[in-house]
Parts: structure tokens; sequence; C-alpha cells
């Protein structure tokens, strides 16, 4: 009895290993039929380098290969002594550039003040000025009646000569006092773009302190840990290589015959080598412009239909986002393309994905 069912069994899985042998002799090779037409091809995906923007040593890595990543998660720390160093010293020279501001308006209202009074010193020496004129009209008067002597006469011009270099001088330490407000201006200006100075000086060292934290760009999954703490990379050295879990495609290649009927957007149909019970639908995203395998003399019809082009199937993204962590890239399979679009899927490349 028991080799009974163990024989049963032996047959019911060679029936199986058959029809999957035929099912696969089948498909892969002969295809679905008219209007179809397959290449190899991987699943492939967008990879990004997560590197360091500075020189300098790692301090932390803060997940490991495999470990799914969301946009802006925080992956990585570089040490940033020196930035700290950096950054008080701006901060530094920031405060001292605001007093610098706060002295230079000190000067510009002691100069206000300034010319302020050489204003009302000039108006005195007007008044004094004014006042030994009339003297000197009444002195003239008086000598040409002989009432007064020619030596006041004479002290009364010396007078007005006098007022008038006063004047003159006065009028002088109003010009300097103006010349003093726009130096002392001028100083506030000067200190005002070392504060600006200071400011971006302050915004560049903390925009590299930020950038010392590296951030997944996208969603994603973490491929290879390039680099390890406590590694000093130079700029732009790599720490972690990331996986575009949103951005995966197989690539495959077409004949010359075939490829310039392609057109963006034509459906395809993925079956995988680790997963034939599942068709996974895709659209061409991309088609080459040249061939990627020419011979090395195109001289017959027969060597152009050598020409192959490489073709791009993307996968949904939405499909993607529901099975990120069946995802694999790297996996071989089967690319099916509808030439014709009035002749429907077969039965076999219907659509069916995991659940």
């Amino acid at each position: 009895m028991l080799k009974k069912k163990m024989l049963l069994v032996a047959l019911a899985l060679a029936v199986a290993v058959a029809a999957a042998a035929y099912y696969w002799s089948h498909l892969r090779v002969a295809g679905p039929g008219a209007g179809f037409i397959g290449g190899n091809g991987r699943i492939e995906a967008t990879e990004i380098d997560v590197s360091t923007k500075l020189a300098g040593r790692v301090q932390d890595i803060l997940v490991n290969e495999g470990s799914f990543v969301k946009a802006g998660e925080p992956l990585a720390y570089m040490q940033i002594d020196v930035l700290r160093a950096q950054l008080a010293e701006a901060q530094a020279r920031h405060m001292q550039a605001g007093n610098n501001v706060s002295t230079a308006l000190a000067q510009v209202a002691a100069r206000v003040s300034d010319h302020a009074a050489a204003l009302a010193l000039v108006a005195q020496r007007e008044s004094d000025l004014q006042a030994a004129r009339q003297r000197l009209a009444r002195s003239e008067t008086l000598s040409a009646g002989g009432a007064a002597s020619r030596q006041t006469l004479d002290d009364d011009r010396a007078a007005v000569r006098a007022a008038q270099a006063v004047l003159a001088a006065a009028k002088a330490q109003v010009a300097a006092a103006q010349a003093g407000i726009d130096a002392a201006q001028a100083q506030v200006v000067g200190a005002r773009s070392a504060v600006t100075a200071a400011e971006a000086t302050i915004a560049v060292v903390q925009a590299d302190i930020d950038d010392s934290v590296l951030k997944s760009p996208r969603d994603g999954r973490v491929q290879y840990r390039i680099a390890q703490p406590g590694e000093v990379l130079g700029s732009g050295g790599k720490v972690l290589n990331v996986i575009d879990l949103g951005d995966v495609y197989m690539t495959f290649f077409l004949p010359e015959t075939v490829a310039g009927r392609v057109a963006l957007g034509s459906e395809v149909r993925l079956v995988l080598d680790a997963a034939p019970q599942y068709v996974i639908p895709a659209k061409v995203s991309y088609v080459a412009s040249t061939a990627q395998f020419t011979p090395k003399t195109v001289e017959t019809a027969s060597e152009r239909q050598k020409l192959m082009f490489r073709v791009k199937a993307q996968i949904d993204r939405d499909l993607l986002q529901k099975h990120l962590r069946q995802v694999k890239t790297g996996l071989p399979g089967m690319a099916w393309l509808r030439l014709d679009p009035e002749v429907p899927w077969p039965a076999e490349l219907a659509i069916k994905v995991p659940e």
C-alpha cells in the first residue's frame, strides 16, 4: 500500500515537472504567438549614492544593508567638530560687526551734533558781522560830518573785516562737520555690510553642518554600506548606496526590425524566473535611439537585422508601493511585448500579481 502511494506521488510529480517544462518551453521559446515578441532581461532600479558634501570622518551610520528608508530620513552622521568651531567664530564676528554698527551710529550722532553747533556758530558770526557793518556805516556818516575821528572809522572797518573772517571760519567748520557726518554714515554702511557678511558666513557654515547629516533622497532600500564609521572620506565620498523602489524596471533588447515599431507606453508583461506564477504589468518607458549591439560592418540587410536596441519596461509605482518588501533587483526574467494592440493577451500572460 505504501509503495503504491509513493508511486502515485512520484507519478504526479513527474507530470507536474513535465507540464512546467512544456509551459516554459512553449512560452519562453516559441512565445505566445504572432503579434508578440519577448526578450530576456533583469529587474533594475534607480540607484542613488548617498555621499558626503565635504571631506571628513564618518561618525555613525544608522542603517544596515537591506534597511527600508523614507525620503528625508537620517542615514549617517559626519563629524562636525571643525564646523562647530567655524560656526562659533562666525557668530563672534557677527556680534563684533553688530557692535561696530552701534559705534558707527554713535559717531554719526556726534557728527550731526557738531554740525548743528557749527551752524549755530555761523548764525552768531553772521549776527556779529551785521552789527560790525552797522557800526561802520554810522562811523562813515559821522566821519563825513566831522563828528567822528579817522581812527574810529578805521577801527570799525577792521572790525567788519575780522567779522567776515570769523564767519568764513565758522562756515568751514560747518563743511567739516558735514564731511564728518558723511564719513560716519559710510562707516555705518561698512559696519552693516560686515554684519551681512557675517550672517552669510553663519548661513554657509550652518548649511555645511546640516549637510553633515546624510539623509535619504527618496523612499527606498539600502543596497550597500560603502563606508564604515571612523573612515575619513574626501569631498563626495560615497557612504551608502540606496535604490529607489518607486522606479523599478526591466531592461531587455529587441531587434532593429521590431524596435522601430515600439511606441512609448506600449503594454509589456514581465515573467520572472524566480516567480513564474506571476505576470507583472509594465509599460515601455524608453527605447534606445542607437543600437547597442552593432556588427563591425553593416553591408547587407541580414547584417542590419543583428542590430539590437535597448528597451525599458517601467513597473507601475502604485503596484510597487503595495509590494515594496518583495521587490528584488537583479532578478532575471522575460519581457513580453504586444506589437499588435488588436491581438488579445493569451491566458498564460494574463496579469497576476501577489495579493
